[in-house]
């Protein structure tokens, strides 16, 4: 990934926040017939350093990447269209141009298949606890009779992912004078674009 300097991601608590926010990973892999692309929901452990999730059985990506296969897995963040509109020095000068401000992470690892039921399980179970920490009531696999939970879980493989390097790109108008940045970011506060707008706020104010 193209990243200028002033774009890096340092701060690896920075990466692990976007992965954990936004869990939903573009899994990249090399097939025989060339790239494929699977989205699907990860778990990270950053003790570990490794991603977990799981595909359907009828998936040929877990077949496909035999254990100890490259993989490559793509987190977005907050996205938005910037306009040279939202800049005050494009009306003093007319030298800004439009932009798209983004996060991304980047996983570099390698993929092993766990197909045993009692790590799926582990896995659903986990990714179920959190995702449904929000609702009333919490679902939960004994929600469900025993054999059908057991019928699902074998329709299903389990992937993991050791984590060999992570980059990341915060892109958020470092390159313009503060005032710009300021003026962008307000604009989309605005708009409702309010979580990469403050982010784009803290790159003048880390306080903000």
């Amino acid at each position: 990934m193209y990243t200028p300097a002033h774009f890096s991601i340092k701060s690896r608590e920075a990466l692990h926040k976007i992965i954990v926010t936004n869990p939903l990973g573009a899994l990249v892999t090399m097939t025989p017939e060339g790239l494929d692309a699977n989205h699907i929901p990860f778990e990270l452990d950053p003790d570990r350093g490794v991603l977990t999730a799981h595909v359907a059985r009828a998936n040929p990506v877990w077949q496909q990447c035999k254990d100890g296969a490259n993989a490559l897995v793509i987190f977005r963040g907050n996205q938005s269209y910037i306009s040279p509109n939202w800049y005050p020095s494009k009306h003093e000068t007319h030298r800004q141009v439009p932009t798209w401000n983004y996060e991304v992470v980047h996983v570099h690892g390698v993929l092993t298949v766990q197909d045993e039921e009692r790590f799926v399980r582990g896995v659903v179970a986990r990714l179920t606890r959190v995702h449904e920490a929000s609702e009333p009531k919490p679902w939960k696999m004994t929600d469900s009779a025993p054999e059908y939970i057991d019928g699902m879980l074998k329709a299903i493989v389990g992937i993991e992912i050791a984590i060999t390097r992570l980059e990341g790109k915060t892109k958020l108008s470092q390159n313009r004078e503060t005032r710009d940045r300021q003026s962008a970011a307000q604009t989309l506060i605005r708009q409702g674009q309010a979580q990469l707008g403050e982010a784009m706020q803290k790159t003048i104010d880390p306080e903000a």
